[in-house]
């Protein structure tokens, strides 16, 4: 497995733009088509020119020869019979990589992976902001892969995957079996961050094969054949442990679901779409993993921390609202809420447009906002009130009609937890800067703390929540009671990574039937049990402990 990417000139342009191949059992392989990058920035200059070009050299329909800087990078599209020479690849690899020691597959293959992206930063962080990621969400992506892969994260999955004990004359072991070939298809609007989390299931003896999606194909690509293939190489790993190849969803999807090599997919995309799929996969005898939509609650009890809450609730405005995992609503104690949403208005005014590579821009474009206004008019005619925001804007802040940027906008939604869900914006997932402060009804302390509880547990969605409260006693019950969810977070950002627990994952629509926080090198392997017995006599195994059992009840 060898770095596949290239700066040459090449009849694409003179200049030379980024080139990546499929990767497929350690080699590289070129396609009869390519998908084209665009450059970030080029969006803001001229959205409509910019796509309408990719389109047409996409389509054949004009010259790739001598193209304008807008055009940053391609990316061989892998046929029908590329994607399944990809599965044959990590079908031949999965039984060798699974007998490589867990020291070797674990332990060194996340240190040295560690140092790589250490040592790839920069590069990691320019890739994303050409994709159009802000640097400083940027920099956030690439600091949490770094603890994905940190001695306390990799301390704890080894502790998951094997535990011994000694029961007189057995050698008793509990482990984790690797499930075999997993296929990963990532969101596009966070492959790189994705790609890297299926990576852990390598970890469990499992072989992967991803998909780079379309329309941001480069920085999946980049990642698994600058950072990963060559620590993979470097280990002697099977070349079939990584393959990389990039495709239109649908069909790769159906190779996948009709292949007999598939074992476990793991699928970003939207709820509705997902739970479908995860049918298709029960009946073709795959594990579906399920990455969907989230519909965060961030809980705010009256004597919580304020200026910090608000802070951490002001992250629901990062990159535009267009990520998963980021507050989408907020319930607040009647005692505090008019303080809650002067600060949140302070703060939404700080948050600011502008081109990625710029330092603290936050905003990034929506090139399609007529949900936005449409899930803004329906809170509005459902008694919401507009607390700020609620206007499209140019790349400078100015107000505009035609903009491709949209306010932070926060809308306060009255008359208690029951009703609140009738409001769209808090009943579903909501993909763009718009963040419904719920205002609870008046109650006793005892009775308002089971209603926050309730309404967290009560959401259809289950990535992450969040809780804001100084008094040990709520901390406890929130803690001990809200089951919803596959990360809970007590005073501390919402959206930060910490070492030991999951990034991904989550119960309801956010994880289908078998949803629960996503630890890939977990969720793509399996319990195994084992005993291994010496001078054991098999009779008295079966019936001694009867035996036994009567004979201590008789003295």
């Amino acid at each position: 497995m060898t770095p596949t990417s290239t700066e040459e000139p090449t009849e694409a342009s003179s200049s030379g733009i980024t080139t990546y191949l499929s990767l497929v059992g350690g080699e590289t392989v070129p396609g009869e088509e390519w998908v084209y990058v665009v450059d970030s920035d080029a969006l803001l200059d001229n959205a409509f020119a910019t796509l309408s070009l990719k389109r047409k050299l996409e389509r054949g329909k004009v010259s790739a020869k001598n193209l304008p800087p807008t055009i940053v990078g391609r990316v061989a599209r892998a046929d029908r019979a590329t994607t399944e020479r990809a599965l044959a690849a990590a079908a031949a690899a999965t039984g060798p990589w699974s007998q490589v020691p867990p020291e070797i597959r674990i332990d060194r293959f996340g240190e040295l992976l560690r140092r790589r992206l250490v040592e790839r930063s920069e590069q990691l962080t320019e890739v994303l902001v050409r994709e159009g990621h802000p640097l400083a969400l940027a920099r956030w992506q690439v600091s949490g892969a770094l603890e994905v892969f940190g001695p306390e994260s990799l301390g704890f999955y080894r502790s998951q995957m094997l535990q011994e004990f000694h029961h007189g004359d057995r050698r008793i072991s509990v482990r984790r079996r690797p499930d075999g070939v997993v296929c990963l298809n990532p969101p596009q609007n966070a492959p790189l961050s994705s790609a890297l989390l299926g990576v852990t299931a390598i970890m469990a003896g499992n072989s992967l094969v991803v998909r780079a999606p379309r329309s941001a194909p480069l920085g999946a690509m980049y990642v698994l054949q600058e950072v990963v293939a060559p620590v993979l190489a470097e280990l002697g790993a099977p070349p079939g442990t990584l393959n990389a190849v990039c495709g239109d969803p649908a069909p790769m999807l159906n190779a996948w679901l009709e292949s007999p090599l598939v074992d476990d997919i793991m699928y970003f995309g939207s709820s509705e779409n997902g739970i479908r799929f995860q049918e298709r996969c029960i009946a073709a005898g795959k594990k579906p993993i399920l990455e969907l939509a989230g519909n965060d609650i961030v809980l705010v009890w009256k004597d919580a921390d304020l200026d910090a809450a608000a802070d951490a609730i002001t992250e629901s405005f990062y990159g535009s609202g267009q990520l998963c995992m980021i507050p989408n609503q907020v319930v607040v104690h009647p005692d505090v809420c008019d303080r809650l949403l002067a600060l949140l208005t302070e703060r939404a005014a700080r948050i600011r447009p502008g081109r990625a590579a710029e330092e603290g821009v936050l905003l990034t474009p929506v090139l399609r906002n007529e949900k936005f206004f449409s899930c803004l008019q329906d809170a509005l005619d459902r008694g919401a009130e507009l607390v700020c925001g609620g206007h499209a804007v140019q790349e400078d802040g100015t107000r505009d009609t035609a903009g491709i940027f949209l306010e932070p906008t926060v809308v306060l939604v009255r008359g208690g937890l029951e009703k609140a869900r009738e409001v769209q914006a808090v009943r579903e997932e909501t993909f763009f800067p718009l963040l419904p402060v719920i205002v609870a009804e008046p109650a006793p302390d005892d009775v308002q703390l089971d209603r926050f509880v309730d309404f967290v547990n009560s959401n259809a969605y289950g990535l992450r929540n969040s809780a804001w409260a100084s008094d040990p006693e709520v901390v406890d019950a929130v803690v001990g009671r809200i089951t919803q969810g596959g990360l809970l977070k007590v005073n501390d950002s919402h959206i930060g990574f910490l070492p030991y627990l999951p990034t991904h994952g989550g119960t309801g629509l956010t994880g289908g039937a078998f949803g629960e926080a996503n630890y890939p090198i977990l969720r793509t392997s399996h319990v195994q049990g084992v005993s291994v017995a010496t001078g054991v006599r098999p009779t008295e195994a079966v019936f001694g402990a009867w035996q036994a059992m009567r004979a201590a009840a008789d003295d």
